[in-house]
């Protein structure tokens, strides 16, 4: 009994010893935020005992507070407001803005489809798998060389298309329709040019439609050229692959053999001529060779 009114009077006096401790710091903790002044020009510190003293500031110096301002800036209230169509112009404006947005939306499929990004993106990975390279350049760097190189070779095709197309319609010369089919025009041309020498998919697909021969590029609808430009790139970027291929498969053979004879059997022979088709492919100086071909294919048959 002794030893716990003993223990239970060692608690008291802690907790009063630690109260008053608790007192003597300030209510507002060390690193909250307070107006504390600081001295300026002409500030003179307190006096002593000894005597006054003048502030070791700078003549000029101005004076300020480290206290943060409170009008701090905010992010500015966007409001979108949607209300009932007035007139029917606002109607048909508005469906015409939400086709342009679902347009938008697939601008990715339409670059990769209408453009020269199909073959060249196909014929870089027929490269990188003739020369049996798994990781090396990865997916994504063969994409950028890709797109880099459609841009080079739609380039006068897209400063078209901003000219006729984009830059009035912001301007508020032309409607969106107008747009359209100013825009729509450079393409058409482009992928009919690849097709001049070879339009049995052209002919493929009017037939299967059931639509009349065509006597001119303009009867021949979008939704026609668009698939048969597709169909005509798959099998240039395919014989183009094929040609590549030739030059790697007599290494392989050759290095298959070689090994055979040896009696080397349990060697996969890709270990040995990967390195062989990499010193031929720098040798010919493959990535220069390969951009050139590319691009005068497309240069080629342009109108």
């Amino acid at each position: 009994m002794r030893r716990a009114i003993a223990v239970l009077i060692l608690l008291l006096s802690a907790a009063g010893a630690w109260a008053q401790d608790a007192a003597a710091y300030p209510a507002v903790p060390a690193d909250t935020a307070r107006s504390v002044p600081i001295p300026s020009a002409g500030t003179t510190r307190a006096t002593t005992g000894a005597g006054s003293g003048t502030s070791s500031f700078p003549s000029g110096a101005a004076s300020a507070t480290t206290a943060i301002p409170r009008n701090l800036p905010v992010v500015p209230f966007v409001d979108l407001s949607v209300r009932s169509p007035e007139t029917g112009g606002e109607v048909a404006f508005s469906l015409q803005l939400l086709l342009l947005l679902t347009v938008l939306s697939l601008a990715p499929s339409l670059i990769i489809l209408v453009t020269s990004f199909l073959r060249v993106s196909i014929v870089l990975d027929f490269v990188k798998r003739a020369l049996a390279l798994q990781q090396v350049p990865p997916g994504q760097v063969l994409m950028g060389i890709a797109l880099f190189l459609t841009l080079f070779i739609m380039w006068p095709t897209f400063d078209e298309v901003y000219t006729q197309s984009l830059k009035p319609l912001a301007d508020g010369q032309i409607g969106v329709e107008e747009a359209y089919r100013a825009a729509e025009k450079p393409f058409r041309l482009f992928m009919y040019s690849q097709m001049r020498g070879d339009a049995e998919n052209i002919r493929l697909f009017m037939s299967m439609r059931g639509l009349p021969k065509p006597e001119s590029l303009a009867d021949v609808p979008t939704y026609v050229l668009v698939p048969a430009f597709i169909l005509s790139e798959l099998t240039i970027a395919f014989k183009i692959g094929i040609l590549l291929y030739i030059p790697f498969i007599i290494i392989d053979m050759v290095v298959a053999s070689v090994l055979m004879s040896m009696g080397m059997i349990m060697l996969p022979p890709v270990m040995i001529s990967t390195p062989f088709k990499l010193i031929l492919f720098v040798l010919v100086d493959g990535w220069n060779l390969m951009a050139r071909q590319l691009i005068e294919s497309f240069m080629r048959n342009a109108l």
